[in-house]
Order: C-alpha cells, then sequence, then structure tokens
C-alpha cells in the first residue's frame, strides 16, 4: 500500500475562495519515503499580509510560479490510488480536491488524519497541532509552515504512528465501514459510535464544552455522520467541523418531538451555529388594551416575547384578515380595531353594523362585554387535544399536548392509562414547553396527517 503525505499551503482557510500557493506530497511505501514532489504555486489572487509573515510567501516568490493548472496533472497522478495522508487531513484533501476538480480532475482517495491517529495511538499530548506534536516527540521541523517542512514532519510523525500500532488501528479506520475518514479530526470516535439509531436531539460542543450547534434528527447516527460527509470547501464548513470536539443527545420517542425539541433548545441555548431556527419568530400579535376612555381595544402589532397575545400571525396580511373576520361577526368597530384612521365614524356605524362605540353612542360597559365575548368565544373554539405516539422504549408511549390551540408540553408514559384521570393529572407529568406557531403547525399538521393517534380533550 502506498501512502501520499500531503501538506499545502493557501492564501486563507477555505478553498472555494482561496488558492494554493505550496503543495508538498510525498510518497510513502509503508516504510519509508520513496519520492517527494514539491513546488510554489501562483494562485492568481493576492497574498494577504498575514499569511506572508506565517509562511514567509510573497507575491514576489510566486510571480514565476506555475498556475495549479499548469501542475494539476502531475498533482493528481501523485495522489491517485494513494491514501491521502495529512495533519487535519479534511482541509489539505477539501483544498486539494477543490482545485482538482476547476482543472478536470477527479480525486477520490482513502483519507488518514494523523491528529486523529496521534490521538489514538500517543494519547494523553496537551496539544495535537503539528508544532506542539513534533516538539514533544522530538521530530525536527525545518521551515515550518512551508509545505515541504511540513510533509516532511509529518512523514517522520507517520513513521512513529505506523511503528505504534500493534493493534492494526490504521487498517481499521481505512476500512469502508469505518467513519474514522469523515469524522472532524478533534471528535472522539467513541462520541459518535454510541450515538442510536433513533430519533433525537444531538449537541455538538467545542473544546471548552460549549454547544455550537442543536440538531434533530430521525436516526441520530446517520444524521450526524451527514454533516462530516462530502468536501466542502467554504470557509463556514471548515471552521464547524474544525470546533466539533464532543457530541451529546437526547433520545425522542417520535421525529415529531425530536422537531419541538430542537426548536425550544435553539431559543434558549442561541448556538453560534443555527442560524435558520434563530430567525424564526411570530412577526404580528393580535391584542387587547384599553384606551383612555375605557375601551378595549384590538390591534394588531409587532410581536414582541414578553406580552401575552390572543393569536399570533405570520403576516400583517393574516392578522388584518382574522380581525375583519371578528369585526364582522361580533359587531366591533373597526376605528376602534385601528383598521380605520381619519372618519369620525367607522364604516359598520355608517351602514348600521355598529351600535356607535367610535362616537361614543354604545357605552363602554356594553361595548367591553361584546368584545370580551367574543375573546371567549375565541378562545373556547381553540382545539384541545393529546397526541399520542411510540415512546424511547417498546413499553413506552409519548404524549403531546394541546390545551386550547396552544402547545403546552410533551412527555412519556408507560401506565396506558394516563389519559384517565383528566388533564391536570396529566400536565403535571409532562415538560412544559413554550409554544409557536411554527411548532403549533407541526403538531395540527401531523394530527391532520394522523388522526387515529389524536385524542379529543
Amino acid at each position: 500500500m502506498l501512502y501520499a503525505v500531503v501538506d499545502i499551503e493557501t492564501t486563507g482557510g477555505h478553498a472555494s475562495a482561496n488558492g494554493i500557493t505550496e503543495v508538498a506530497i510525498n510518497i510513502h511505501d509503508g516504510n519509508q519515503v520513496v519520492e517527494s514532489f514539491s513546488t510554489l504555486i501562483n494562485p492568481g489572487i493576492p497574498i494577504p499580509d498575514y499569511i506572508t509573515a506565517l509562511t514567509g510567501i510573497d507575491a514576489e516568490m510566486l510571480a514565476d510560479a506555475p498556475a495549479f493548472e499548469d501542475v494539476a496533472l502531475q498533482i493528481y497522478q501523485l495522489l491517485q490510488d494513494k491514501v491521502f495522508v495529512a495533519h487535519n487531513v479534511n482541509f489539505d484533501y477539501s483544498f486539494l480536491k477543490h482545485h482538482l476538480d476547476k482543472a478536470g480532475f477527479d480525486l477520490q482517495c482513502r483519507k488518514l488524519c494523523t491528529v486523529r491517529l496521534s490521538r489514538k495511538l500517543i494519547p494523553g499530548k496537551p496539544s495535537y497541532s503539528l508544532g506542539k506534536l513534533c516538539s514533544s516527540l522530538n521530530i525536527p521541523i525545518q521551515n515550518r509552515h512551508r509545505a515541504a517542512g511540513d510533509a516532511d514532519a509529518t512523514s517522520i510523525l507517520f513513521n512513529l504512528l505506523l511503528d505504534h500500532d500493534q493493534e492494526g488501528v490504521i487498517g481499521e479506520m481505512l476500512k469502508k465501514t469505518s467513519k474514522e475518514q469523515i469524522l472532524p479530526p478533534n471528535l472522539n470516535k467513541a462520541s459518535f459510535l454510541r450515538l442510536p439509531n433513533q430519533p433525537g436531539v444531538y449537541y455538538f460542543k467545542d473544546a471548552k464544552g460549549k454547544i455550537v450547534y442543536v440538531g434533530k434528527a430521525k436516526d441520530l447516527k446517520k444524521r450526524v455522520a451527514s454533516h462530516f460527509s462530502g468536501n466542502k470547501a467554504n470557509k463556514q464548513r471548515q471552521d464547524f467541523l474544525k470546533n466539533i470536539h464532543h457530541i451529546d443527545y437526547v433520545r425522542c420517542g417520535t421525529e415529531l418531538m425530536a422537531l419541538i425539541l430542537e426548536a425550544n433548545e435553539i431559543k434558549r441555548l442561541w448556538p453560534e451555529n443555527n442560524r435558520a431556527m434563530k430567525r424564526y419568530e411570530h412577526k404580528y400579535d393580535l391584542c387587547v388594551f384599553e384606551d383612555q376612555n375605557g375601551y378595549l381595544r384590538l390591534g394588531i402589532d409587532k410581536h414582541q416575547p414578553n406580552r401575552k397575545a390572543i393569536q399570533s400571525f405570520n403576516s400583517l396580511l393574516d392578522g388584518y384578515n382574522f380581525l375583519n373576520l371578528m369585526i364582522e361577526k361580533y359587531q366591533l368597530c373597526d376605528r376602534l380595531c385601528y383598521l380605520q384612521k381619519t372618519a369620525s365614524r367607522c364604516k359598520a356605524h355608517e351602514n348600521g353594523q355598529c351600535f356607535g362605540a367610535c362616537s361614543s353612542i354604545e357605552t363602554v360597559s356594553v361595548y367591553n362585554k361584546k368584545l370580551n365575548t367574543a375573546l371567549e368565544e375565541i378562545q373556547q373554539l381553540q382545539p384541545s387535544f393529546v397526541l399520542v405516539d411510540e415512546g424511547r422504549e417498546e413499553d413506552e408511549m409519548s404524549c403531546l399536548l394541546i390545551e386550547k390551540g396552544k402547545f403546552y408540553g410533551m412527555g412519556y408514559f408507560r401506565n396506558k392509562n394516563f389519559l384517565s384521570d383528566g388533564i391536570d393529572p396529566l400536565k403535571n407529568d409532562l415538560a412544559v414547553y413554550q409554544s409557536n406557531s411554527y411548532i403549533l403547525n407541526l403538531i395540527l399538521n401531523h394530527a391532520e396527517q394522523f388522526p387515529q393517534k389524536l385524542y379529543q380533550l
């Protein structure tokens, strides 16, 4: 078996927007390096000052260097059919695969990460960065942060790892069934392997244990593995993978419960890498308040998390449509509902459909009683039901409670008669969660799709 021990220097941290400035490849036969290749490369874009300060490579050095496409065939021939070895292998591999793809070559290699290998075969080191690890192992590095110097040091490290591998760890890592090649460099394989093939919510944590991402899954192991497959070259993905050190998870009875828990956990924890769910909020609320004359008024206003809303809407139009229906059904005053601002009387009054609250003919007590009756009827029309579904174990059932149009909470029961004592004892055994229209719509859609799971209260 032949290995290609690789190191590259680049203009930045992700391949999709950066170029390669230097490549070094040492072909290793499992005993020693049998062939070496290195070249500077002109990336065709400016080199940031901090890169020059780190590597010593500047524009003048690269002025006469070949473009990547000029050496792409040679690089491809050296790498293809070899095991691609590098320190934090997914970084180097993503760059070379991306730029080889642009040059018309489809690189497909098995990979070995010397960071992951070192953690397994030489445990207990305070740092596994190439410089600090080599220093602790007395491996000399000539020309640090230059491709050839780092590739040579990685080759010596690889020799040491081969010598330490008395139990066939490298062979196991190279098997197609192994996940070692796709896992982030800092993630312990055991942390991944303990994930069950069940619904749930998973938490990616950084080196300090801070949660940096929350996700839901129908199958926890498959979903987490999908984060690591492929070789996307963008900066967001590269930084994301590098920052994953630990995985925790919570099992759920169903995918729906995982969706609900995920939405609540993102709002609670606010992880830096969850973007889509952070943007979700109710946009508008139907609210009631008393004006200076004592009349109760309805209005559609922008959502405020700490305000109690009668109803919430995703658009202003939805809110106004609902309010118009209330005005028509309950003979409310559209001026007191902020749907008419200029005239002294509302349109309904002019048409004989309003009793004159807008001009103080209808008294405060009469109008307010009418509006409160409307609000009570709306509240009574809101659905209350329980969704019963599979639990986390065979002898367990899950339960989600909707009370008067609001999601109350969810939990698990082993007693099949858990609904027999009514709603109040049930609520005592449920974990309470925040309700919003996103979660409510998830539950209502599920209840409509699976009516056999629904128990009306």
